[in-house]
């Protein structure tokens, strides 16, 4: 059975003239349009590479490590690893004689898988990954897309920018902003008031009140 035709117009649609139904004049006043925007608009585009754009601080280029006293401020606590989508970041932690007691033996970030969405920035507790300003990077095989410490550490005085842009952009509490506190980088138990509590006696009090609740 052969199909209908049904007309699917409005009653107040309008009906195009002979010369609008030939297109030819539409697509000319289509490149006019685009013509004068070529002549009267302002040039945006850089001449590269002798021109490059400097971001802004709220870029979010490729990620990086603090580097604070010519060592990571990394304590090694696997959260951006976890955190990365395309599983990009890969560590191995070692403990040292400091009161940080542990630091990335090896870090590494495959900047092919990389996204740059910077939840490594985000979960990072130390304000130890940050994204940087860099977006320019090319690479002749894929074994050279993997960053390692050595190019990863880039010093703190450089990375002050988006340091100061993240102290800014952090939920503000109570219309204050938030405030890194350098004492957050300290994750060593030894100065603990409560493990010294425990050395000192605490832990046999916590014992015998456990044992009286049992008793009861």
């Amino acid at each position: 059975m052969p199909g209908k035709i049904q007309n699917t117009g409005t009653p107040n649609e309008r009906t195009l003239n002979f010369w609008e139904r030939l297109y030819l004049p539409e697509i000319f006043k289509g490149l006019g349009y685009s013509f004068r925007k070529v002549v009267k608009e302002p040039m945006y585009t850089f001449q590269y590479p002798e021109e490059q754009w400097y971001p802004p601080d709220g870029y979010r280029g490729r990620p990086v490590l603090v580097e604070e006293d010519g060592k990571p401020r990394c304590v090694s606590c696997n959260l951006c690893a976890k955190a990365c989508p395309p599983m990009a970041i890969s560590m191995e932690t070692h403990e040292i004689d400091s009161v940080k007691e542990r630091e990335p033996k090896w870090f590494e970030i495959n900047m092919l898988r990389c996204i740059y969405c910077g939840f490594c920035e985000e979960v990072c507790p130390e304000e130890a990954i940050v994204m940087s300003k860099e977006y320019d990077m090319t690479f002749q095989a894929r074994t050279e897309a993997i960053f390692g410490l050595e190019r990863l550490l880039v010093p703190e005085e450089r990375l002050k920018d988006r340091l100061d842009y993240l102290k800014r952009a952090r939920n503000p509490q109570f219309g204050q902003n938030w405030d890194f506190k350098r004492s957050n980088n300290i994750h060593s138990l030894r100065d603990r008031a409560f493990v010294k509590w425990l050395r000192e006696g605490g832990a046999e009090e916590v014992e015998s009140a456990a044992t009286e609740s049992a008793h009861a």
